[in-house]
């Protein structure tokens, strides 16, 4: 059986590649290796031991720092996001699909969120909050900047999603005497599932990570990315690695179990 010989330009960007993956995750093995240092260790290396010392430490009473409040709060609200974040750009993609009076100005200002800095957008939701005698909170104005945030990437799915969606699938359906929600259940539905779990992913990960747009829209409670930096200026101990590498660890499990949903999905429908 004869093979194809790889050629020069291939090694050399493989090798790019793998650079471009050392430049990504090599200052985190750093936070990981500190995370398994002995009792007695200290913020920099070289280790003082090795142990699990202190991610037993994460759930003991802490003199500065909430782990438990700030990851109830950012799970919370990753959920909702992705709720709402699913339901939208699934209904603004099929919307799309026809034109309409007004689409384009309205695509545009969708996605005009994305180009104006983070920050920017957190001060004027925190703004405008004060401005009606609110008081600001991770689940009101926090949820509302974060879907500043999420919906645009959501949207631009959907609309890749429905753009190479045919037709014809619709068509056949309707042919076979299906109604239009009998069509979009039975049809539509299970061929962008996939997509739409997808979808889901990047609303709760860049909602769970989000710093900038929680910064002045939290309220009163941090969020975990807020709790992470202010203990950086007060924790002396690697407990903070040691939460860093199990919020990690927990981002890669719902990356890796989102993944493995749809590989099973496509799977099961590439079998029907």
């Amino acid at each position: 059986m004869n093979t194809e010989k790889r050629s020069r330009g291939f090694y050399a960007l493989a090798f790019f590649f793998l650079l471009f993956v050392l430049f990504l995750y090599g200052p985190l093995s750093a936070i990981v290796i500190l995370s398994f240092q002995g009792p007695n260790g200290g913020l920099t290396f070289p280790l003082n031991g090795v142990s699990l010392h202190w991610f037993f430490n994460l759930f003991e009473q802490q003199a500065v720092g909430d782990f438990g409040g700030s990851f109830r709060r950012s799970f919370l609200l990753g959920l909702m996001v992705m709720a709402v974040t699913v339901v939208v750009s699934l209904l603004a993609g099929l919307a799309f699909r026809r034109r309409f009076w007004g689409a384009t100005p309205l695509f545009y200002l969708a996605v005009a969120s994305l180009v104006v800095p983070s920050i920017i957008v957190s001060l004027g939701i925190g703004v405008l909050f004060s401005q009606l005698g609110l008081q600001p909170a991770w689940y009101t104005s926090g949820f509302g900047a974060h879907l500043t945030w999420t919906l645009p990437f959501g949207v631009l799915i959907m609309f890749a999603v429905f753009n190479r969606f045919s037709p014809a699938y619709e068509e056949a359906a309707r042919d076979l005497g299906a109604s239009s929600w009998q069509s979009f259940r039975h049809v539509v539905l299970p061929i962008i599932l996939p997509s739409l779990i997808g979808v889901g992913l990047f609303g709760f990960t860049l909602s769970y990570d989000e710093f900038a747009r929680s910064l002045m829209t939290s309220g009163t409670y941090n969020t975990l990315p807020l709790e992470i930096y202010g203990m950086t200026t007060n924790v002396t101990t690697p407990v903070l690695y040691a939460l860093g590498t199990v919020t990690t660890v927990f981002s890669l499990l719902v990356i890796g179990g989102t993944l493995a949903l749809i590989i099973g999905l496509n799977r099961r429908h590439g079998r029907g």
